[in-house]
């Protein structure tokens, strides 16, 4: 694939002051993931009912190395399977969806990297995220006619380009060390512009105020005439031009997070029936956990979880194989959209139904404030609206029926 220009200069940034975690392998990444699972899940209720934004969490969690475990090892990193990067998502989300959503465009716009990056912005960006560097991002925006009709302008000047617009939805650009921003020139090719936080121009405004996914910070982004060296610019372009798996590797990210959601409200579910549900009076039984329809529903709800859960992994094996060919194409990429389009319908679908299910079968008691369970449903309602479901059911029947291949988006 065709790079830019070569840069003219590469400004590095200073580095944290801690060093971060340098993952090797898929198993180190896996034990590094429960490990940090189990310190964000205290707290993790109490941060959504606050809306607390979790500075200090996701510090844990970029430093643990998790954040540039999909780095190639040419480069330093672990290049981890997307077996082992749709679990570490899995598992974090578990503990905090919120945390689990903030480097899902961080983890998109490394292999934007891996795809159109020249040789010197490879060495230097990849170093940024080993170093434990964090990208947001400022892709959509609101009051358009849909999602692909961008008013943001990228503009070349010399040596640098001048970015200006406006972005909403932009999760963890408040926590970023780099913002990158999609936008288009003239001729309407789309670029992305990674952004150094601090930049003038640049402004993170905190306006999130969505029921679900809380501390996610997925507010406004302002660029005011924002100047960016050409270093810093990638033809975001090509990704629509060339057959990649930059679509699938989003969309499975998705996936994975929406399958987090969910088992986080099953465990809630059986932990609550277990200890404080009484049993309906016409069951004749003295636990709520020995109640036979109870049993029905917490069966059905571990089949479909189990569904997803190897639907997610199946989808995680067909974009392993791809990757692994020295070339992708239209038909590799065709296969992989549809295989994450059926793992995220499967994930939705017990992400919505575990968090309604929770109430109905821990009673009333499960409703009060002081546990804060309905996080579980307002997460997945809210995450799960990143794209419409009922489209890839679409999408699916289109491939096997007609053979019609799924149109290339970055949320295919």
């Amino acid at each position: 694939m065709a790079a830019i220009d070569p840069p003219v200069s590469l400004h590095r940034e200073t580095a944290p002051t801690n060093v971060a975690r340098i993952i090797e392998s898929d198993a180190e990444a896996l034990d590094v993931a429960r490990e940090l699972a189990a310190r964000l899940v205290e707290g993790a209720a109490q941060r959504d009912r606050e809306r607390r934004l979790p500075h200090e969490e996701i510090d844990w969690f970029s430093q643990s190395g998790l954040w540039a475990i999909t780095v190639p090892r040419e480069y330093g990193g672990a290049g981890a399977s997307f077996v082992t990067l749709a679990e570490v998502i899995r598992i974090v989300s578990a503990a905090d969806p919120s945390l689990g959503q903030l480097p899902q465009n961080h983890l998109g716009l490394v292999d934007v990297i891996a795809l159109t990056g020249t040789p010197e912005q490879k060495r230097h960006f990849f170093g940024e995220i080993l170093a434990g560097k964090r990208f947001g991002n400022g892709f959509s925006e609101k009051g358009t006619k849909n999602v692909l009709d961008l008013k943001t302008r990228v503009t070349r000047e010399g040596d640098s380009y001048v970015v200006e617009g406006t972005k909403f939805y932009s999760t963890g650009a408040l926590f970023a060390h780099y913002v990158p921003v999609l936008g288009l020139d003239d001729e309407r090719k789309g670029w992305l512009a990674y952004i150094p936080k601090g930049t003038p121009g640049l402004s993170v405004i905190d306006d999130w105020s969505g029921f679900g996914q809380r501390t996610t910070a997925s507010g406004t982004v302002v660029l005011d005439r924002v100047r960016v060296p050409a270093s810093h610019v990638f033809p975001a372009y090509q990704l629509s031009d060339l057959p990649t798996l930059n679509g699938p590797i989003s969309q499975i990210i998705q996936a994975a997070i929406d399958a987090g959601i969910a088992h986080a409200a099953v465990a809630d579910t059986l932990r609550f029936v277990r200890e404080r549900t009484r049993p309906w009076v016409d069951s004749n039984v003295e636990r709520a956990s020995d109640d036979p329809l109870t049993l029905r529903e917490i069966g059905r709800l571990h089949i479909q979880l189990h569904a997803a859960d190897a639907l997610l992994e199946r989808a995680a094996r067909v974009l392993d194989e791809i990757a692994a060919q020295p070339r992708t194409t239209e038909d590799d990429v065709a296969r992989a959209s549809v295989a994450v389009g059926e793992a995220k319908v499967l994930t939705t679908e017990i992400a919505l139904l575990a968090g309604e299910k929770l109430f109905e079968l821990a009673g009333t008691q499960s409703t009060l404030s002081e546990h804060n369970l309905d996080r579980h449903w307002r997460n997945a309602r809210t995450h799960t609206l990143h794209d419409p479901v009922r489209w890839k059911y679409h999408l699916v029947g289109n491939y096997y029926l007609n053979g019609v291949k799924p149109a290339r988006h970055a949320w295919n």
